[in-house]
């Protein structure tokens, strides 16, 4: 019966909201780099395979499990990186599933010998569903025994399927960088229904940082990244601030997502292989018992012939 009470209070609630659908919020940015920002494909040079699991909040039964892939390297024949990105995410035990398919391509060129700047375009085709058989109607439940009887509700069939597009810059140079991201240019309207009006409103990321060397006279013994990026996506405002500590292959980082989460995360990196590991701790009023978000991220990176023609690296987090 609580269970019954509480959806019966999100019905009503829905029934008195223009609802919107919201992306999900990866902790790791930078070990994601796609996701965060279409403009950083290619930014590694060499071929790069990265595999990234978010599970949000699994002290609160349904909740939100997201797995994505991508693939990306820089084409010197192109003057810029191409990649591609795999996407899966499901929300309240899998009654609403999203897959996309994402290409990417970023042209990196340089302004002068100390600062680069790319820009990246994105096309994604996504496909959002329902899985009628999870749920349960009014119609359905008998007073002594439960849900016993079929329901007479007709299910949607029909999964939405749209295109997608996505824009962003960067300007860095070895030690600092600054990039802006726009997703979802013409907002797609993505409801089950075609009478009705569900845009999935554009989202605007800003973000950047820099690398401070531990040592300037041997700037690979080991860094301090400050970082900020912010995001907005309709009424929703993500304010995130972080700080990476580089040292040997060991990275340590904290992050505070303004008024929601606090963030700690540990990396362990070579030069062919990358794995993260954070932790949420939710700091807003939904308190300890969501037990936060755990998030793992794995790279591969594959080596690859040096190109005569001069590639600026960007030294961003790797996490």
């Amino acid at each position: 019966m609580k269970k019954l009470g509480i959806l019966i209070i999100l019905a009503l609630a829905c029934l008195n909201m223009d609802l919107k659908a919201q992306d999900v919020a990866f902790s790791q940015f930078y070990a994601n780099q796609l996701y965060l920002n279409p403009a950083l494909a290619g930014s590694a040079r060499c071929p790069r395979v990265t595999l990234n699991y978010r599970n949000q909040w699994p002290g609160i039964p349904s909740t939100y499990v997201t797995y994505s892939a991508s693939y990306d390297q820089y084409v010197d024949a192109l003057s810029g990186g191409i990649g591609i990105q795999a996407y899966h995410d499901r929300q309240a035990s899998g009654i609403i599933q999203t897959n996309s398919v994402s290409g990417m391509y970023a042209y990196q060129v340089a302004l002068d010998r100390n600062i680069s700047f790319k820009a990246g375009i994105q096309a994604t085709y996504y496909q959002k569903a329902i899985d009628w058989s999870q749920l349960t109607f009014g119609d359905m439940i008998d007073a002594r025994y439960g849900f016993i009887y079929p329901s007479g509700e007709v299910p949607i069939e029909q999964p939405v399927n749209k295109l997608d597009f996505s824009a962003g810059g960067m300007i860095f140079t070895q030690t600092l960088y600054l990039g802006f991201a726009a997703h979802h240019l013409f907002e797609p309207n993505e409801s089950f229904f075609k009478s009705a009006d569900s845009k999935l409103p554009r989202k605007y990321t800003a973000h950047g940082g820099a690398v401070i060397p531990l040592d300037k006279a041997n700037p690979e013994d080991g860094s301090i990244s400050p970082n900020i990026i912010y995001q907005r996506q309709g009424e929703f405002n993500h304010l995130n601030l972080g700080l990476y500590l580089n040292k040997g292959p060991i990275t340590g980082g904290v992050w505070y997502r303004w008024d929601d989460a606090l963030i700690f995360l540990v990396g362990l990196h070579t030069e062919q292989f990358r794995f993260g590991y954070s932790y949420d701790i939710t700091t807003s009023s939904l308190g300890t018992q969501t037990l936060g978000a755990h998030e793992i991220s794995v790279t591969m990176m594959f080596p690859c012939k040096q190109k005569r023609r001069k590639f600026k690296m960007m030294r961003c987090p790797q996490f």
